[in-house]
């Protein structure tokens, strides 16, 4: 398949480069060029104007930051919004807002193109290894044409309907729960540390009783350690989906006081300069709050 790229982040440098490995025909454009460097040495086209990577009644796929960059690489002087064919396909893995998913829909489908949300569960070494949980909502037609790209990809495609926004509810929902999970491992190790029982001990407890899973696990590990560079997940990132959370709970009148909390504990964590930090680091400010001294960040 011929498919456009935009946005070499952490997550897209590492999904491009499996669209290549999978033998698709990858146009790349990133505002960093650079950062495309080995995928062109590995085959890829590198585009000048993020228009140019839209194959004629084809597909382009963003992965971007934020909705601004979403709807500038959309509408912009050089988007895709003008130059993608009737017919073509703009598939969006970015976590942004369920407004501005029903936006986009609206204008591709006023041009003849469609969109389809196709946000993902994963850190960088699960988009590396193609490990990625993927949400797809959109034209159930579109959906079916971009499903090779996606399982080039990730490990599983959810299907979730033609409203492209559910998938972008969900994927707001699950960072919720794991911005939830980062606090509750927070104030559990932290209240054992208050009563003399090591951070490593009560994750070690905790994992292997009642609380298994993965994320508990990993998360787990790294508060205990401290260890919240190399960042996988930007803390300020983080508050951006803590934002997007509560503007969608705002949007129906639902009330979500735990996103509250968890947002001024990412907000306060942004104040102390730990935006850059792996966003696990909002744990820092529990030790803070429970009158512990600051130990150092460690690296994973």
């Amino acid at each position: 398949m011929d498919i456009g790229f935009i946005g070499l982040g952490s997550m897209g440098h590492a999904m491009a480069a499996n669209l290549l490995r999978a033998g698709h025909r990858v146009s790349l454009w990133n505002r960093s060029p650079d950062k495309a460097r080995d995928l062109v040495r590995d085959g890829a086209r590198l585009a000048e104007r993020a228009c140019d990577v839209a194959p004629a009644s084809g597909i382009v796929v963003t992965m971007l930051s934020d909705d601004a960059a979403l709807r500038d690489v959309v509408q912009g002087e050089h988007g895709i919004g003008q130059h993608l064919g009737e017919g073509g396909i703009h598939v969006s893995m970015s976590t942004v807002s369920p407004q501005t998913a029903q936006e986009l829909s609206a204008l591709h489908a006023a041009r003849g193109t469609h969109y389809v949300a196709a946000p993902v569960f994963g850190r960088p070494d699960a988009a590396a290894a193609a490990k990625l949980f993927v949400l797809c909502a959109g034209p159930q037609a579109a959906r079916q044409a971009v499903l090779p790209a996606l399982e080039a990809m990730g490990q599983r495609v959810f299907e979730l309907g033609e409203d492209a926004a559910a998938a972008n509810v969900l994927k707001l929902s699950g960072n919720f729960m794991l911005m939830a999970a980062i606090e509750s491992l927070a104030e559990a190790m932290t209240l054992g540390e208050r009563y003399g029982l090591p951070r490593e001990r009560t994750v070690e407890v905790l994992t292997q009783s009642i609380l298994p899973a993965p994320v508990m696990v990993n998360y787990g590990r790294q508060i205990a350690q401290h260890a919240y560079q190399p960042a996988g997940f930007k803390l300020s990132l983080g508050l951006k989906d803590a934002d997007l959370v509560l503007g969608a709970a705002r949007k129906v009148a639902m009330p979500m006081p735990l996103a509250q909390l968890v947002q001024g504990r990412l907000l306060s964590a942004l104040a102390h300069q730990r935006g850059d930090m792996d966003w696990s680091a909002a744990a820092i400010g529990v030790s803070e709050d429970a009158g512990l001294p600051a130990k150092p960040a460690t690296r994973a």
